[in-house]
């Protein structure tokens, strides 16, 4: 998945280049237009590879994996207007460790956000709009109160990024500070209960968060984490096999979006297995899988054989989750 938080240059400017070097399973934006040749360009070949879209909008949740969960805080469904204050605000949890993504949103996004009565405490801020004096209110900080926060920014940017106003209220916020200026690539890994920085390429610093407190050491440790096995999701199932026009359809029936990547289509004694892509299948909806080639979109994927898959004759279509599980059956 690919999350566009706004339209301008200096956050997607390098987008059309990602989506065509990686296999992309959906691309999301804040839905508002622009118009600008490298947002235009951007969407057209979206568009041209068949890549799911979706507009992102407040309450809305990004299903990826059952251990993570991904809300969207904005924009609002009555946007405000502005293309960074509509930027996309995403707040992802893993375990006791979540982390607040703002884009360029501003003080008008937070505010919204904080009327809402929106849950925006996070350990790890990704600080808005490049600690800009427009962005990261003491309101806005409190409520966050981030253990880390990253600033995203150019060396001798022509703004003045970070603004010093912005800066003030950080350190009063008791964040530990890390900058892309001075600080070069900075990636915050969690295991779910603490959270490890490295910056430039070096270990930074360890943080094991508490319900009250976090407490910073130096350098950076890593930790195993064992994966909880879930129970299938309910209204997933096969909904249709064409053993003559080589396809089967699978059906959402429930009330949430279901993740299907590492999900199986096999044939009658698994002689042949289709594994699902990163795809995820929205509520109410169906994906048809085909056995040959074709152009993947948000319904139709495409197993790529050159040589059929279902017997004619008679066949099963069994759906499993990524653990195994089998989830749906269909004779033919």
């Amino acid at each position: 998945m690919v999350v566009a938080t706004h339209a301008h240059s200096d956050h997607i400017g390098g987008l059309a280049t990602v989506i065509s070097a990686f296999p992309v399973g959906r691309f999301v934006d804040a839905g508002q237009a622009h118009p600008t040749a490298t947002y235009e360009n951007l969407l057209v070949l979206v568009e041209e590879k068949g890549i799911p879209y979706t507009a992102a909008v407040r309450g809305q949740t990004i299903a990826l994996d059952p251990d993570l969960d991904i809300r969207v805080l904005n924009p609002a469904a009555q946007p405000l207007g502005d293309v960074n204050e509509d930027s996309v605000v995403l707040k992802a949890t893993y375990g006791d460790i979540s982390y607040l993504l703002t884009g360029d949103a501003g003080k008008p996004a937070e505010e919204s956000m904080a009327k809402a009565g929106l849950d925006l405490d996070a350990d790890v801020l990704k600080v808005g709009h490049h600690a800009s004096r427009y962005a990261s209110s003491a309101e806005f900080l409190s409520a966050v109160s981030p253990a880390v926060s990253v600033i995203l920014v150019g060396e001798g940017n022509d703004y003045g990024h970070p603004h010093e106003e912005a800066l003030e209220r950080l350190e009063a916020a008791g964040s530990r500070i890390y900058r892309t200026d001075r600080d070069g690539n900075v990636v915050v890994t969690t295991d779910g209960q603490k959270i490890a920085v490295t910056a430039g390429g070096a270990p930074a610093a360890t943080v094991t968060v508490t319900q009250t407190t976090s407490a910073v050491t130096p350098a950076a440790t890593t930790s195993t984490v064992t994966p909880v096995v879930t129970a299938p999701p309910t209204g997933v199932t096969i909904t249709y096999l064409s053993l003559l026009d080589e396809m089967v359809t699978v059906t959402n029936a429930g009330a949430t979006a279901v993740n299907l990547t590492g999900w199986t289509i096999a044939d009658e004694g698994a002689r042949n297995t289709y594994t699902f892509p990163v795809f995820v299948l929205d509520a109410g909806s169906n994906v048809t899988v085909h056995s040959g080639a074709g152009n993947e979109t948000a319904s139709d994927l495409y197993w790529g054989r050159s040589s059929p898959v279902w017997n004619n004759d008679g066949d099963t279509a069994t759906l499993a989750d990524a653990s195994g599980a089998i989830v749906s059956v269909l004779e033919g």
